[in-house]
C-alpha cells in the first residue's frame, strides 16, 4: 500500500504521522510523569506543547527517508508539502512566544 509513488499518499502520510505522533509523545510523557520511574524532583519535568509539536513534525523524516531510498519523488514531495503545512501552522500558533 505504501510502496507506490503518489503525491496524495505522501500528503496523507505527511499529515497523519505527526498527528498520531503528537498523541503518542504526549501519552508517553504523561505516563513517565505519572510513574515512579523518576525521582520526585525529576518528575516535575514538563514539555511544552510547542516542543512536542516540533518532535511530532520531525517524525516526517521517517517516511521522507523511506521514499528517498525508494526514489519515489512524488511521495517525497507530498511529505514535504504536508510538513510545510504543519510548520506554517506551528509558526502561526506559537509566533507570539517565538518573537
Amino acid at each position: 500500500m505504501f510502496n507506490k509513488d503518489s503525491l496524495i499518499l505522501g500528503i496523507l502520510l505527511g499529515l497523519a504521522i505527526p498527528f498520531v505522533g503528537y498523541a503518542v509523545i504526549l501519552m508517553f510523557f504523561e505516563q513517565v510523569g505519572a510513574s515512579e520511574w523518576l525521582n520526585r524532583e525529576a518528575r516535575d519535568i514538563t514539555f511544552r506543547a510547542r516542543t512536542i509539536a516540533v518532535l511530532a513534525i520531525c517524525l516526517n523524516i521517517i517516511p521522507f527517508r523511506y521514499y528517498q531510498k525508494q526514489r519515489y519523488e512524488s511521495s517525497m514531495r507530498g511529505v514535504v508539502f504536508a510538513t510545510l503545512i504543519y510548520v506554517g501552522l506551528w509558526m502561526f500558533k506559537f509566533s507570539a512566544n517565538l518573537f
